[in-house]
């Protein structure tokens, strides 16, 4: 329909048209839910076929999927105030490293030292050769 079609109809009709359209949108937003649920639901089984090939035992529940495992990170850097605080140097710095750090403080002072390297931080650091 025109623009010009519209404009020619009076109220009544227009409202009519009105009524019609609602109820063949509705029936098709309907039709639409019902296939993508239809379509989820497929998702959601091979997903758990999927896990059930891989030996995962189903429990009923949904449950979300196991984290992948990471190897063991030995910590790299220890808070002399607290020795039990300390970070491997991955993810997010611990409060107490940032508020060192804000401070003056560099990220070398607090390296908990390897086996080989010298533990006396008061030398100066490093040996220079």
């Amino acid at each position: 329909m025109r623009r010009q079609d519209l404009e020619a109809m009076d109220f009544e009709e227009l409202w009519l048209l009105h009524e019609e359209l609602t109820k063949i949108l509705a029936e098709k937003i309907t039709a639409e839910k019902r296939e993508l649920e239809k379509r989820l639901a497929q998702l959601n089984q091979s997903d758990q076929f999927s896990e059930t090939e891989g030996g995962a035992a189903q429990t009923g529940t949904s449950q979300p999927p196991a984290r992948r495992r990471y190897p063991k990170v030995m910590p790299k850097y220890c808070n002399p105030l607290q020795p039990t605080e300390t970070w491997s140097g991955r993810g997010k710095q611990p409060r107490w490293l940032v508020a060192a750090l804000q401070s003056g403080h560099t990220l070398e002072e607090f390296r908990i030292p390897e086996n080989g390297e010298p533990t006396d931080r008061s030398a100066g650091g490093r040996e220079h050769s």
